[in-house]
């Protein structure tokens, strides 16, 4: 095992928030750059690894994070800056592989886009292309995994399928959801970044990976809604801006428009395997197909396994969708001890009779209310000191739609949900004072 640290870049993404804690379980010492290291504070994780700020668009600030590291994960993109992201990402690859090669690392693992880059392919896609190809200029070796749709809770591919096909019981969509996929777990991509630490076979090449199965988009979308319990059909339409599609989805998903725009135009080409190395170079990786990682990330659905990306300390109320979840969170600060809290948050649940669960932490509860056809409901409430020793109380709604009558349930009685949830946190409050 390698003994000393490594570097995971984009530590605020979706696949570094599913690989540093499988780098932590192994026995890995984990040192994070981020652009924003406040939006870490509410990982699980947080305490347990070294954060550096830093951006790959500032090459001063990386001879700090590599310092030291013998391995680094490029785990980089930039979709959401919009316009211009792509000579973005090509820029900052450049600066990673000069300031990789001035520290003397040793090896970088790199995940792109799965797609052909002799065909014609979308910017997003042939940017993640280029990106391997700039980081491999450099005198560092490199192992790049190629990917297409990730499935798993809160991968964006994964969680555009999910959203879409939950909202309308009619899935419109545009011919090229015909197109071809080689849908690959989040459980696999994990095994492959972390297989290729410990194996040398892999330095130097590039791998394309995806699971056991091909299928069409449109198979995906309808697989899923079995999976579900719904029942779904598609209308495919010959043309569809792109930027309609885009604005859609970043209104009804938890994808922002400038992410949507780039990611759905990746799928107007097919995305599958066409060299198979992996299998042989990694056999140690065991392929899970879509069903099973469907139903492992449905089973998954608690308010306990979501990475608490809201957890950033910059506003007292958001609302989100993450995860399967539309997610409602507010705070006050409190003057009282954790204990006495805890103790006016039971007795308020007691009064409304709800199922409860209550975590390892003395400081956090979790009620569980369930809505027979709209969705499934939690509450949680959570106590947490700050280094000026002033307690915030938080209150986080999670409501988990099934189906139409779900977004209907949330969306219809939205200002009585918010007037709720408002009344129940003062409430609570109201309780230390009498």
């Amino acid at each position: 095992m390698i003994d000393n640290l490594i570097l995971v870049t984009g530590a605020t993404g979706y696949i570094a928030s599913r690989l540093i804690p499988r780098l932590l379980d192994s026995g890995y010492r984990v040192r994070c750059l981020a652009r924003e290291p406040r939006r870490l504070k509410g990982r699980s994780w947080f305490r347990q690894v070294e954060i550096i700020p830093g951006d790959v668009m500032t090459p001063s600030t990386l001879s700090v994070a590599l310092e030291g590291v013998r391995v680094a994960y490029y785990l980089i993109h930039n979709m959401s800056m919009g316009r211009g992201y792509t000579e973005h990402e090509l820029e900052g690859a450049r600066n990673f592989a000069e300031a990789a090669e001035k520290a003397g690392i040793e090896h970088i693992i790199y995940l792109g886009g799965l797609a052909d880059p002799e065909q014609h392919i979308a910017p997003h896609m042939r940017s993640r292309i280029e990106t391997g190809v700039i980081l491999r200029r450099g005198k560092v070796p490199v192992t790049e995994f190629r990917a297409g749709v990730i499935v798993g809770s809160g991968s964006i591919s994964f969680e555009m399928i999910r959203f879409m096909t939950e909202l309308f019981p009619v899935v419109p969509g545009p011919a090229w959801l015909n197109n071809k996929s080689q849908p690959i777990a989040i459980q696999n991509i994990i095994d492959y970044l972390v297989a290729a630490l410990t194996n040398p076979n892999g330095r130097g090449r590039v791998f394309e990976i995806g699971g056991p199965e091909i299928a069409h988009y449109k198979d995906l979308m309808l697989r899923y809604a079995q999976i579900r319990g719904l029942r779904r059909s598609m209308i495919l339409l010959p043309y569809v801006p792109l930027w309609f599609m885009a604005f859609g989805v970043g209104l009804m998903t938890p994808v922002p428009y400038p992410i949507a725009y780039a990611l759905i135009g990746g799928l107007s080409a097919d995305s599958i395997v066409k060299h198979p190395d992996a299998l042989t170079v990694f056999p140690e990786v065991k392929l899970i197909g879509f069903d099973e990682a469907a139903r492992k990330a449905l089973r998954f659905l608690s308010p306990l396994r979501v990475e608490r990306v809201w957890d950033d300390g910059m506003h007292s109320f958001k609302t989100l969708k993450h995860e399967g979840f539309i997610i409602h969170h507010s705070e006050a600060e409190v003057q009282i001890s954790p204990d006495e809290i805890f103790e006016s948050v039971l007795e308020c649940i007691g009064e409304h009779r709800w199922q409860v669960e209550v975590s390892e932490e003395k400081w956090r509860v979790v009620a569980c209310v369930m809505d027979q056809f709209a969705g499934k409901k939690w509450i949680e409430w959570r106590a947490v000191g700050d280094v000026s020793n002033v307690i915030h109380l938080t209150q986080t709604v999670f409501f988990s739609p099934h189906g139409l009558p779900g977004f209907l349930y949330w969306y219809l009685l939205y200002p009585l949900h918010m007037l709720s949830f408002r009344n129940l946190m003062r409430r609570i409050l109201l309780l230390f004072v009498t």
